[in-house]
């Protein structure tokens, strides 16, 4: 283990929107590879304005979406649409070892940033892209979120569902960021490839892919001809000893035995029903599937007469297998996630340290760099563009032509 960042000397371009394919770049940002951004004039990429949606941050003038998607980046502002861009972009394409764009495809074809245009300019470019619904296909062209190609057309808004009960929402950005590792994986494999051959390659991921994978349990059950998992039912669950429970104090602690035949006799005396160890209904597997909305029954009023604590006490003492259904307030303070180094400090400018989202890929012998604030909008244009090759005269005739907007102070857009 050296000092030097693993990818310290990779160029990477993000030529991309909100946050799978950003995302990507990030984590190898947070190895050391040197991220360009490019953003449009003026308002920059649209995720800049998340954070004016709730949840609202308590600290004044805090971007949470951008810190935790674009920290370690450098941003340039260039008007793609602009002839005179296109210059810049093909100086970038050279410089680079690997471009990310979540471009919808028309997008990509009319701006000239298809693989097939961009890979003559570098044959060892790494392109890698992120879509909605993959490829091809009849839906190839549409734009995808999360929400609508992750979340609900894979089919995971139905089946997570109480049964009666309307879908509900995914949790802002939970596709995309999945989909990001696997896009970041893509990458990693293509520059190994490269490695071994000297060749670029054209990575895709999408986020219906993403969403059957996250599935694919159920999926594939479905596919091997079994019955279509319907919403579970709350209180005929098919598991009782897999499932959530409600305590005295309104919190929920969620049951997962690994070895039932085992855990239930210790189970049942911890939570004062030992007698039900001799009842034939809890006998084995299938007794206690067939009659697990009678176990799910005494479950619920047993869990209601006690704070989470006490059964939290309890349960450990029995060494029972179960979660708890935690707050993001709890999780945002959690010693398990601090020691782990999940949550990692960040000097953000704000006056103290804080604390961000580190991204889950680890190697023990390779430390990641510090999480550095997410850049303003265009706060590197110029000194991307003297890497780059361009001159002063250069750079003003791009700001005349309005590929680059007019200078300003770097700290105008945070």
């Amino acid at each position: 283990m050296g000092n030097t960042p693993l990818f310290e000397g990779v160029h990477v371009v993000d030529i991309a929107s909100f946050i799978a394919a950003p995302a990507a770049a990030t984590v190898l940002g947070d190895f050391g590879a040197d991220v360009v951004k490019v953003e449009p004039p003026h308002a920059g990429d649209t995720y800049r304005a998340f954070s004016r949606m709730p949840p609202n941050p308590k600290v004044e003038g805090s971007n949470y979406a951008w810190q935790l998607t674009n920290r370690n980046k450098r941003s340039i502002e260039l008007n793609l649409k602009c002839p005179q861009a296109r210059a810049v972009v093909e100086q970038l394409v050279r410089w680079a070892d690997v471009l990310v764009t979540n471009f919808p495809p028309p997008t990509r074809a009319k701006l000239g940033l298809e693989y097939a245009d961009l890979a003559p300019l570098n044959p060892r470019l790494i392109y890698a892209d992120v879509t909605g619904f993959g490829e091809t296909g009849p839906d190839a062209h549409l734009p995808g979120f999360d929400a609508t190609a992750y979340w609900a057309r894979t089919g995971l808004m139905d089946v997570t569902r109480q049964r009666g009960a309307p879908p509900a929402l995914n949790v802002a950005g939970s596709g995309d960021h999945a989909t990001s590792i696997t896009l970041y994986a893509g990458i990693v494999t293509a520059l190994y490839r490269r490695e071994k051959t000297g060749e670029g390659a054209h990575v895709t991921a999408s986020l219906i892919a993403e969403g059957a994978w996250a599935e694919g349990v159920w999926l594939q059950a479905v596919l091997d001809g079994a019955e279509d998992p319907r919403p579970i039912d709350r209180l005929n669950p098919p598991n009782a000893l897999a499932h959530a429970y409600r305590t005295a104090d309104d919190r929920w602690l969620l049951l997962a035995f690994v070895n039932e035949d085992k855990q239930v006799p210790l189970f049942l005396k911890a939570i004062g029903h030992p007698e039900a160890a001799q009842n034939p209904h809890y006998a084995d597997t299938p007794s206690r599937r067939a009659h697990a909305a009678e176990i799910a029954a005494l479950l619920d009023k047993t869990f209601a007469t006690r704070p989470l604590a006490d059964w939290r006490a309890l349960l450990d003492a029995a060494d029972i297998t179960y979660g708890t259904v935690q707050t993001l307030e709890e999780c945002a303070e959690d010693p398990q996630l601090i020691a782990n180094r999940i949550l990692v400090p960040i000097d953000d400018g704000s006056g103290g340290a804080h604390l961000t989202i580190d991204s889950p890929v680890r190697l023990e012998q390779e430390p990641k760099v510090s999480p550095r604030p997410a850049p303003g909008l265009g706060e590197h244009t110029e000194s991307v563009l003297r890497d780059l090759g361009f001159d002063a005269t250069g750079i003003e005739n791009l700001r005349r032509a309005g590929a680059i907007p007019p200078h300003r102070a770097e700290t105008d857009h945070p």
